[in-house]
């Protein structure tokens, strides 16, 4: 999995590519979230248009992105979620729980 940071009118646009399998890159994830929030930073758009796989250690790791920056008083919103990932949202009914936008310009016109 790669991840590339952006930011986009006062939200950070992180961006996944390739298989999001949880392991290791979970840790950074989670590290690169804490960051964001030390810096002031609350508004997070996950942009999943690059990404062909995730295990539930991937959905693992978005769910607590989404505890931790709830938890720090800010908002963390999905993009781009292929057809694969959303039905993958609806069986766990995780879908109730993320905002999940068509374009990461929705999301981040969404805070």
């Amino acid at each position: 999995m790669k991840i590339k940071v952006s930011e986009k009118y006062g939200a950070v646009v992180v961006e996944l590519k390739g298989n999001v399998m949880g392991g290791p890159e979970a840790q950074e994830f989670s590290d690169m979230l804490h960051k964001f929030l030390d810096e002031g930073k609350k508004n997070v758009v996950i942009d999943l248009a690059g990404v062909k796989f995730m295990n539930s250690s991937g959905l693992g790791m978005l769910i607590s992105g989404f505890t931790t920056i709830k938890n720090g008083g800010g908002a963390l919103k999905l993009a781009n979620a292929t057809e694969k990932i959303n039905s993958l949202l609806v069986i766990t009914k995780l879908i109730t729980i993320f905002e999940n936008f068509d374009s990461v310009d929705e999301a981040v016109k969404s805070f």
